[in-house]
Formats: structure tokens, C-alpha cells, sequence
């Protein structure tokens, strides 16, 4: 039997089910071919309730993806879909996303001296339906900052500062707030990527 000159084994291109240049990157340079499909979902409106409930942070990062997955996969028949989320917490307190360069700096600066936990999640779907997930969590230590260097900071990544829940990028400028971290690279930067990987092999889309 002749082997395959690809890794990939599905007859289509993997969708993902988000607008995330890091996930497409991280995906693309494993191998996997990518279609993107950026889902239409009220977030706060899936996360609200279970934060009322108590749901942990991981599991709230998990139905976030799931979300994303089934509202792409249900207008794809027959097509793998996979969507990623990601949580931040701090002293059981829930981050999201700045939506400017004063929250950005606020985030930072209440993030200064403490150590925080990410939960990156994701799901593959097919037809509507999850048939697999994992989620993962790093532990990531930001050094003491004062208020000039985390203004210099968000001056100078700019628009970049508000692509990312906690106002910063690790594989960056990033990397400069941080005096210890804790997991696996790949869900620091919002994709358990090994996970997928074995997810994808469990499903018989990628040779073994």
C-alpha cells in the first residue's frame, strides 16, 4: 500500500470554528489543513449562566468551545469542525478580553505580583455533535510592574494588547511581564495542541 503524502487523512480540510491567527498558525505549521469559518455566538450569553451556577473556569472555557464547534458544524455536514476557547482567572476572578488600551493596562496591572491560571479547551464536531474534547491548564506567574513600564508596555504592542485575555501575548512582548510559568506552551497560547493531535489520530484523521 502506498502511503499517504500527507499526515492529514480526511478528504477536506479541517474547519476552525475561530477567528484566531495563533490557532490557525499553530494547526498549519502541525500539518493539519485549515479552513476558517469564524462562528456567530454570544459568548457572554453561553458564560453568564454558568458563572451564576459556579461551573469552574475550565468547564466554562469547554462549553464556550462546544458552542462555537456545534454553530459551525450544524451548516457543514459531514465536515470535522474544531473550535478552542480560553479562560483567565485570578484569585477566582474571571478576565476577558480588554476592549482598550486603559483596560488592557488595568488587567495587567491587577495581574502584577500574582499568579494566574489559563484553561484552554477546545471540541471537535461533526453534524452537529461533539465527538471529542480535552482541556488543559498553566499557571503563569507575572513579575511586580509599576505603572510606567505597563504603560510602555501597552504603548508600544498596541492593537495587540486587546487580542488577548489578560492584555498581553506570551510568544511576544509578552514574555517580558513574566517571571515563572507553569504547562504546556501551546495552551498558554490558547490551543491544547498535543491533545488535538491525539484526538485527531483517536478519529482516524491522522496516520499513526
Amino acid at each position: 500500500m502506498t502511503p499517504p503524502n500527507t499526515l492529514w487523512l480526511e478528504t477536506q480540510p479541517l474547519i476552525l470554528a475561530s477567528g484566531s491567527v495563533t490557532r490557525r498558525d499553530m494547526l498549519a505549521a502541525a500539518g493539519i489543513p485549515i479552513e476558517v469559518m469564524k462562528p456567530t455566538i454570544d459568548e457572554r450569553a453561553v458564560e453568564e449562566p454558568l458563572v451564576e451556577q459556579g461551573v469552574p473556569a475550565d468547564q466554562i472555557a469547554a462549553a464556550l468551545a462546544c458552542a462555537k464547534a456545534l454553530a459551525v458544524s450544524r451548516d457543514q455536514p459531514g465536515r470535522l469542525v474544531l473550535a478552542a476557547d480560553q479562560t483567565l482567572t485570578c484569585d477566582g476572578i474571571a478576565f476577558h478580553k480588554p476592549v482598550d488600551s486603559f483596560a488592557a493596562a488595568e488587567q495587567i496591572a491587577a495581574l502584577a505580583g500574582r499568579t494566574h491560571e489559563l484553561h484552554s479547551a477546545f471540541v471537535l464536531a461533526r453534524d452537529g455533535a461533539p465527538i471529542a474534547e480535552g482541556r488543559e491548564t498553566a499557571r503563569m506567574t507575572m513579575r511586580a510592574l509599576d505603572t510606567d513600564f505597563i504603560g510602555l508596555y501597552v504603548d508600544l504592542v498596541g492593537p495587540a494588547a486587546l487580542s488577548s485575555v489578560g492584555g498581553y501575548q506570551l510568544e511576544g512582548l509578552g514574555a517580558q511581564l513574566f517571571e515563572a510559568v507553569e504547562g504546556n506552551h501551546f495552551t498558554i497560547l490558547g490551543l491544547p495542541l498535543l491533545a488535538v493531535l491525539a484526538a485527531l489520530r483517536d478519529l482516524d484523521c491522522l496516520a499513526r
